[in-house]
């Protein structure tokens, strides 16, 4: 009668390279993530990783060089998922300022109407200064009027353009 013979666990042959692969593994890591916790994480996936892989039928022969190809996929798959879990989080972003540019559009199709609908001086000013984006000053002299006179004529405009945006508004609503 034949005894049952315990099958030496392969993971055994991982165990004695460990402590001459372990700071060769690191170093590749670390040099190609450049963070010490995260190096440290990937290489202990690492050998995780290559104790599930040579207890497998057709284990692959174990050597440092074998243990950096483990490495370089570990750290392929952390790349991948940070990438995932980065464009989730710009597209919940995205989605949370995401406005209808059709509303866009009418908003400024109807501001460029309202303004059309001013006076000449009113549309000057309010254009130089909003469209064009001129401060005040420069705004004054392309109207050859004072500083003061100009910030009076802005006010003014302001508010005729407002009434008249509320106005064009509420009648086409």
């Amino acid at each position: 009668m034949t005894e049952p013979r315990v099958r030496r666990d392969p993971a055994f042959a991982l165990l004695s390279l460990y402590e001459t692969a372990l700071p060769e593994v690191y170093g590749y890591l670390l040099s190609r993530c450049g963070d010490r916790t995260l190096a440290e994480e990937l290489t202990s996936e690492t050998f995780l990783g290559a104790v599930r892989a040579c207890r497998k039928e057709d284990a692959p022969a174990v050597s440092t060089g074998w243990l950096i190809g483990v490495a370089r996929h570990k750290l392929a798959d952390h790349w991948r998922r940070r990438e995932r879990e980065e464009r989730g989080l710009r597209l919940v972003h995205e989605e949370e300022d995401h406005t209808d540019p059709w509303d866009e559009r009418l908003d400024a199709l109807l501001a460029r109407e309202v303004l059309a609908s001013l006076g000449a001086h009113h549309q000057a000013a309010l254009t130089l200064r909003y469209v064009d984006g001129l401060p005040v000053p420069e705004v004054a002299a392309h109207l050859e009027r004072t500083v003061h006179a100009t910030e009076a004529l802005l006010v003014r405009a302001r508010a005729a353009f407002r009434r008249a945006y509320q106005e064009k508004e509420g009648r086409d609503a």
